[in-house]
This record gives C-alpha cells, sequence and structure tokens, in this order.
C-alpha cells in the first residue's frame, strides 16, 4: 500500500473544501483508509493514522474505531507514539466505555517509568479521564510521585491526586502527609497545583479544613512575597507577579477564614495589602482585586476592610469593561443587606448603570436600586426608577413595577404621595404590571379616606379617551363606581376641581363596556360601577336599568351572569339596592395561604374583589393541557373559562339565596406538590359549600433562584372518574429570590368520593433553557376529597 497521507496534508485539503457535502466525502475517504491500514496491523504509520483520526473526531466525525489503536500506541515504546496514544484516549475514550479499564496496567508501568516526560503523560491521562476503579488502583502510585524532589512531576501529581479526591474522596487523607511539604516549594507550578490540591480537601472534608487553617500564616508569607516581588519575567503578566497563584491563593484563604476568627484576623493585614496595592488599570489586576473582594465579604473581616471592599466595587462600576460592571453590581447585590450603608455611598452609580445600554447590567442595577431604597432617599429613588419604568424594555417593566409597589408600600412618605406614585406606574407600566397590583391598590384608596375625592379625579383625568392600559381603567371603573357622587360634586382642595356630569361618568364607563381593547375583567369591572352609580346618582337611574338589561344577553357568560343579578336587584329586591350597594368599610390587606383576601378592620370579613386575567398570548392552557396525554388513564381537562371580578353583597345581602356560590374555608392543611430546581408548587384546598364533591385547589409557584422563570405553564391530569377544570394563572413569570409567586385555580369534581391523585406537567424557561418536567401528587389532605 502507498504510505497515507500526512496530517498537514490532511488539514490542508480538508480547508480546500467548498461545501460540507464535499467535506463528509473528504473525510469518508479518509476514514476507509485508515480501517484498511488499522485491519493489516501496520505498525509503521498507525501514530500517523491516530493523529489524524483525532483531527477529524475534532470536527465532529465518529472516530470511535480508533480506541483500541489508542491502547496499541501506549503500550509502544517510543514515546512519540505514546504522546498520539495518551492523548487519543483522553479523547475517544471516557468511564462510560469499559476498553479503558485495559490502559490500567499500561498507566501504572508508565507511572514507575524512568523518563519523566512518559510519567508525565500518563498523570496527565489519569488526571483527565481515570474511574473510579482505575483511582483506587493507582493513587499509591500518585501518591509516590507527590513525593518526588522532581518539580515537573509533582506539579502533575497533584493535579493528579484532585481527580482522585473526586473520584474517590475516601482516599483523601492517603494524601494529607505529602500535601504537608507542598507549600515550602519554591517553583511556581508546583505551588498552584498544591494550592489547587489544598483548596479541593478543605471543601470537601471539615476535618481536612480544621488541619489546614494552621497554614494560614505560611499563605499569607507567600502571597506577600507576590505582591511585595519585583519584577519576574518568568510568572509577570502585565506587571503583576504570577496573578493566578494569587487568585488561587485568595480562594484557599477565603475558604479557611470563613467562620473562624482566628484565621481571618490573620489574613486582614494581606488582603488590605492586595486591596490598596495591585495596578487598576490592566484587567489582571481587576481579577487579583476582584477575588480579594470576594474573600473579605466572605471571612469575619474588619468592618474598615468591609468598607474598603466595597470602595472597590463602586471603582468597579465606573470601568468601562462591562463584564467587570456586572460582576461589581452582583457583589454589591450579596453584600447591601451586610453593608448598608457602605453601599449606600455608591448609590449615584448605581443609579447611572440603569441608563446602560447593556440588558443584563440594567437589571442588575435595578435590583441593587430597590434594595437599596430607604425612608430617607425614598422620594428621590422612586424619581430614577419611575424614569426607569418609563424607558425600560418591556421585559424589565412587570418586575420594575411590582419593585416600586412593594418601596412604596414600605417607605411611603404619606398617602397621597404613595397613590400618586402607584397611579403614575399603572399609567406608565400599563398592562405589564402583575395582578395584585390592582386589588392592592383598591385597598390602599379604600383606607385614605380624606384622599377619596383626589384619587377619582386623579383616575377619571388618567383614562379620558384612553382605555389601552386595563389595570389603570380597572381601578378607575371601582372608585368612580364607589365615589362617583364625590366625583360630580367637583369638591377637592388638593386638585383644581373638575365639573363632571352624571350623565359624563356613565359615558365613560359605557365606553368602557364597549371598547375593543377592555378585557373581561375590565368590562366587569365597569358594569359593578355602573350598577353601584343608580344609589349614588339620581338623575341617571333609568338609564342605568337600561344598561344593565342590555347586558343581561350578553356573550360573554360572566358578564350576562352579573347583569342578571344585577336587574334582580332593580326588580325583586329593590328595597335592598341600597344597603348592598353601599360603599366599602375601611379593608386591611390578610395574607393567607392562599390568594390574598380583603377584610374589615373591625374583624368582619368581607370577600376581596378576586380577578384572574386572559391567559398569556401563546399560553392557552386547554390545548396545552391535552398534550399531557392521557397520563393516568383518561384526559378529562375541560375547557379553560377565566373568571372576572365579582364582589359578594355586604351582610344584608343574605336573602340573595347566595347567588354567587361563595366558598367556605375548611381548615384543610396544604401541601408542597413539587420542589426541585428552586422551583416550589404549593397546593392549597377549599370545599365549595354549593357542592362538597368539588375541591377547590389554589396553586402558589414560588421561585428561589437569582433569576426569573418566564413563560411559566401548570398543567394537572386526573383519572377519568374525576373532572378537573383548570383556570387561569395569575401570570406568566415566576419572580427570583422568592419575592413573589404567582397563583393558579384548579376546580376537581370528585363526585365518588374516591382518594384524589394528580398528574402534573411543568413548563417554563429559566437561565435562557427550556425546561420541562413531570411529576406525580398523591399525597392529598383526605379532608381535601372524602
Amino acid at each position: 500500500m502507498p504510505a497515507p497521507i500526512r496530517l498537514r496534508e490532511l488539514i490542508r485539503t480538508i480547508r480546500t473544501a467548498r461545501t460540507q457535502a464535499e467535506e463528509r466525502e473528504m473525510i469518508q475517504k479518509e476514514c476507509a483508509a485508515i480501517r484498511s491500514s488499522f485491519r493489516e496491523e501496520d505498525n509503521t504509520y498507525r501514530c500517523r493514522n491516530v493523529a489524524k483520526l483525532l483531527y477529524m473526531h475534532m470536527l465532529g466525525y465518529p472516530a470511535h474505531f480508533g480506541q483500541l489503536e489508542c491502547l496499541k500506541l501506549i503500550a509502544s515504546q517510543k514515546f512519540t507514539d505514546k504522546r498520539i496514544g495518551y492523548l487519543g484516549a483522553m479523547l475517544l475514550l471516557d468511564e462510560r466505555q469499559d476498553v479503558h479499564l485495559l490502559m490500567t496496567n499500561c498507566i501504572k508501568n508508565d507511572l514507575n517509568h524512568s523518563t519523566q516526560y512518559v510519567q508525565g503523560l500518563a498523570l496527565c491521562t489519569l488526571g483527565c479521564m481515570g474511574s473510579s476503579e482505575m483511582c483506587r488502583d493507582l493513587a499509591g502510585e500518585v501518591e509516590k510521585l507527590l513525593k518526588t524532589s522532581n518539580s515537573y512531576l509533582r506539579k502533575k501529581a497533584a493535579l493528579c491526586a484532585v481527580h482522585v479526591i473526586r473520584k474517590v474522596p475516601e482516599l483523601m487523607e492517603m494524601f494529607l502527609p505529602a500535601t504537608k511539604n507542598l507549600l515550602n516549594e519554591k517553583n511556581h507550578g508546583v505551588l498552584h497545583t498544591s494550592v489547587v490540591l489544598l483548596t479541593e480537601m478543605c471543601e470537601r472534608s471539615p476535618d481536612m479544613l480544621s488541619h489546614f487553617r494552621k497554614l494560614v500564616p505560611q499563605l499569607v508569607r507567600i502571597l506577600k512575597n507576590l505582591i511585595m516581588s519585583g519584577y519576574s519575567p518568568e510568572h509577570d503578566v502585565s506587571g503583576i507577579s504570577d496573578p493566578f497563584l494569587q487568585v488561587r491563593i485568595l480562594r484557599l484563604l477565603r475558604i479557611l477564614g470563613r467562620n473562624d476568627d482566628d484565621s481571618s484576623e490573620a489574613m486582614n493585614d494581606i488582603l488590605a495589602q492586595v486591596a490598596t496595592n495591585t495596578e487598576t488599570s490592566k484587567n489582571v489586576g481587576n481579577a487579583i482585586l476582584y477575588e480579594t473582594v470576594l474573600t473579605i465579604m466572605d471571612i469575619k473581616s474588619e468592618s474598615g476592610l468591609r468598607v474598603l471592599a466595597i470602595n472597590i466595587l463602586g471603582r468597579f462600576l465606573l470601568n468601562n469593561d462591562k463584564n467587570i460592571r456586572y460582576v461589581a453590581l452582583t457583589s454589591l447585590l450579596k453584600t447591601v443587606q451586610t453593608d448598608h450603608n457602605a453601599v449606600q455611598r455608591h448609590r449615584s452609580t448605581i443609579v447611572d448603570c440603569l441608563k446602560d445600554l447593556d440588558v443584563s447590567i440594567k437589571r442588575r442595577a435595578m435590583e441593587l436600586s430597590f434594595a437599596l431604597v430607604n425612608g430617607n432617599n425614598i422620594r428621590g429613588m422612586m424619581k430614577e426608577l419611575l424614569y426607569f419604568l418609563d424607558s425600560c424594555e418591556p421585559e424589565f417593566k412587570a418586575d420594575c413595577a411590582s419593585g416600586i409597589f412593594l418601596a412604596a408600600e414600605k417607605y411611603a412618605p404619606s398617602k397621597r404621595w404613595h397613590i400618586d406614585t402607584i397611579m403614575r406606574v399603572l399609567t406608565t407600566a400599563g398592562s405589564y404590571v402583575r395582578d395584585d397590583a390592582v386589588p392592592n391598590l383598591i385597598q390602599l384608596i379604600t383606607n385614605s379616606m380624606e384622599m377619596h375625592a383626589y384619587t377619582v379625579q386623579k383616575l377619571y383625568k388618567a383614562i379620558l379617551g384612553d382605555y389601552s392600559q386595563q389595570p389603570l381603567v380597572q381601578v378607575a371603573s371601582w372608585c368612580m363606581g364607589e365615589y362617583g357622587d364625590l366625583l360630580i360634586s367637583g369638591q377637592c382642595e388638593e386638585e383644581e376641581p373638575v365639573q363632571v356630569t352624571e350623565e359624563e361618568v356613565l359615558d365613560i364607563l359605557e365606553s368602557v363596556l364597549i371598547s375593543n381593547m377592555s378585557a373581561s375583567v375590565t368590562r366587569g369591572y365597569a358594569l359593578t360601577a355602573i350598577m353601584k352609580l343608580s344609589t349614588r346618582f339620581t338623575c341617571t337611574v333609568n338609564r342605568i336599568k337600561k344598561v344593565v338589561s342590555i347586558y343581561g344577553s350578553s356573550i360573554d357568560v360572566e358578564l350576562q351572569q352579573r347583569a342578571v343579578e344585577y336587574n334582580a336587584l332593580f326588580k325583586k329586591y329593590d328595597h335592598m339596592r341600597s344597603a348592598l350597594l353601599e360603599r366599602m368599610p375601611v379593608m386591611e390587606k390578610v395574607t393567607t395561604n392562599g390568594p390574598t383576601e380583603i377584610v374589615q378592620t373591625n374583624g368582619e370579613t368581607e370577600p376581596a374583589v378576586l380577578e384572574t386575567k386572559p391567559p398569556p398570548s401563546g399560553l392557552q392552557p386547554t390545548s396545552q393541557a391535552n398534550d399531557l396525554l392521557d397520563l393516568l388513564g383518561g384526559n378529562d381537562i375541560t375547557p379553560v373559562i377565566p373568571t372576572a371580578p365579582t364582589s359578594k353583597p355586604a351582610s344584608a345581602g343574605g336573602e340573595l339565596l347566595d347567588l354567587l356560590g361563595d366558598l367556605n374555608l375548611t381548615g384543610i392543611p396544604s401541601i408542597t406538590a413539587y420542589s426541585k430546581n428552586g422551583l416550589k408548587i404549593e397546593f392549597t384546598f377549599e370545599r365549595s359549600n354549593t357542592n362538597p364533591s368539588v375541591t377547590v385547589i389554589t396553586i402558589q409557584a414560588s421561585n428561589s433562584t437569582e433569576l426569573d422563570m418566564t413563560d411559566f405553564v401548570f398543567q394537572a391530569a386526573v383519572p377519568k372518574t374525576f373532572q378537573l377544570q383548570l383556570l387561569s394563572p395569575s401570570s406568566s413569570s415566576i419572580p427570583a429570590f422568592n419575592t413573589g409567586t404567582i397563583t393558579q385555580v384548579i376546580k376537581v369534581l370528585n363526585p365518588q368520593k374516591q382518594q384524589l391523585r394528580m398528574r402534573i406537567k411543568l413548563t417554563y424557561n429559566h437561565k435562557g433553557s427550556a425546561m420541562q418536567d413531570l411529576a406525580e401528587v398523591n399525597n392529598f389532605p383526605p379532608q381535601s376529597w372524602q
């Protein structure tokens, strides 16, 4: 056979290919020639053929048929053959393939070879792809090489020992005697790998951590020599002596000093020296400073040192490099709770980062800005954040609006400022605000009795001719229904009074009812408001009766039901209408395991205005639920019917024969249905008074990770003996750090009172990846189905 072409010629030939098909043809032709050579046991060109095969493997083509040839090269006495053989083993073999065990004896022989370079090849291969079996067999050889005087072998043996410890942690004590003298080595390579080995041992064993804490003074001395030494061309990077070793030592000090006063005290001075003497004009210096900051924040350092670390991060925020600004914001966010005042000094720089073009920096700056809000700076910070809300990308609006709501609720200097701020958010963020904003603002307005006239006038002006911001229209409709008499009176000390007639108010509400931009929920608010105005207005009652009767035949089932009930009030229960539609009492918000409730402050419960928005575009629960493919023997998921807000009449309405089917909380214990990858889903239960066979399950999904979970879809399936109705979720995005939850209601009809079981399917996007998981829930409490 003619001699095969060389590797360089093959690379040159493949690079001349003009199409993918032409390249594949060349590869297939060469692979056929290599196979023929392997079959003929051609020892002369085996090394060359394996080298070409490795190149084709790196291009993505299959090369598994060369595995045994790699073992033959490893067994060769020639160094060039061994080098290619070991390289092939590292690329083509792993512990999933039993053939790799055939290498064990060859590696053992080479670890005891007379040539250091052959020993180095064996150490590299074992440290790269050695299985737990191989590590157990060869750990003794590695431990012997760790004690050798040859620095070339000691650094490779140290890294191989790291791999052995990861694979077989119980072998850690074997390497303990050999590590005692590692830090006395002058060679930088051995020092570096020794610190890596010590770090691995300390992270994996508390006993090792306690044992190695006595090395802190020695590590401090090494680090001091590095920063005080002069120019060393061999290890110098941009004027800094061996920055890689400095970073490794700082990480090890961070582990040793955590939760230990004596160790932290021993390293305080050297950390201050590194922080003040490191050059910041080059990226390598910033890397060392960043590790220094992390170490200072993680150990029990002095307060002055922590302030120095935060000031370093503040300087990072002024850097032109986006990555440096990002890590500074992330680090400040972690430390803001423990060193709030020190971070506050850099507030103006942090706020400037809200204007950055990079979305990752914007998000971190927004989260940090909210963490810095307090009672002293609330006005200034809210002004900046409202400006950011007005100009930011749509993906930020929901999180920013929620943050402003929480901050305003906690630190509002006055109720008027609070109301103005939330109305500004509703006007700016529009439909991006989360569902709980509407009932929370209604509760706030109701409790601010002196602000009722001012609020209703502001809301009336805000929605004149513009019904695009649905949450704003919902709050405005509710307020006009509740305080319509104050609106037409024109009495408002805080605001220039407006002259509004009863007809004009009804015109606005009827426009909301017929607007194409109005969701079903918003129309429900508007119709209820019109009905309430029948007791506040005197001249337009006949017009209100006409509107209510018209919607009694609406194709929207929710509106039709409301209209029929309100029409019954006019006809059959007109003597009770004024009592039923009187002004809402002062309410307070109560947090329960289920949805938020609004109750009277005197203890008499008043049902909240509950609401569900239509599902976001592309998230149709019915069609997606059908994808569960009959997981429990039958797909009985009924179509989703979003419910609009319905207000139950007050105590005087008991004679309405419970038209709205009120639910009675039965004290059923809640359960955790799912907890994985930071996503937690809890079920709370209620039993219907009108139909004991119906169990209403409210799911609450929370997210403990550092990033939001978006496009969240919850689906459920039950056996054929049950019937299931899945209502719309409160949102499709679960905020990070458990800062909020989304809720969704499931109604299960269980006529035979059988034990409840459910299969759930979860899909969401997290960290740029589409996530999906299935789970079965069988631990329902007996009270939920008996």
